[in-house]
């Protein structure tokens, strides 16, 4: 999703002009070919107090959404390197981009000490 929950929510409403990803302008951003962008935002926001059967249910309408979307990866990309906190973004939630940071950082940790052994053992 495009738009934290403190920005205007009518701006996701505003239908974008449709231009094939593959001739779209470098320079322009990725966002413009979010699909996200044609639906109404609040599939990708949680209102307070939201039932839990009913934000599983919101989620994963929304998941349906970025799964047919052309920028789904840099949507994804995008929230993982902010990050962002709220909302659906790349087809996943809050939480599972939490899990996927997390996975990055100890992969990332793995990696190092691997590192450190080989310099160390050369």
């Amino acid at each position: 999703m495009l738009h934290p929950p403190h920005q205007s929510l009518q701006v996701a409403a505003v239908p974008p002009q449709r231009v094939p990803v593959q001739d779209r302008d470098q320079d322009a951003p990725w966002h413009t070919e979010a699909v996200c962008r044609r639906d109404e935002a609040g599939l990708f926001f949680a209102p307070s107090k939201e039932p839990t059967a009913a934000r599983l249910s919101r989620e994963e309408a929304a998941k349906r959404v970025c799964a047919r979307c052309p920028v789904m990866v840099e949507c994804r990309e995008h929230a993982l390197l902010q990050p962002e906190p709220y909302g659906v973004w790349g087809g996943l939630t809050a939480a599972e981009r939490r899990v996927v940071l997390a996975r990055r950082r100890r992969r990332e940790v793995e990696l190092q000490k691997s590192a450190r052994t080989v310099a160390a053992a050369g």
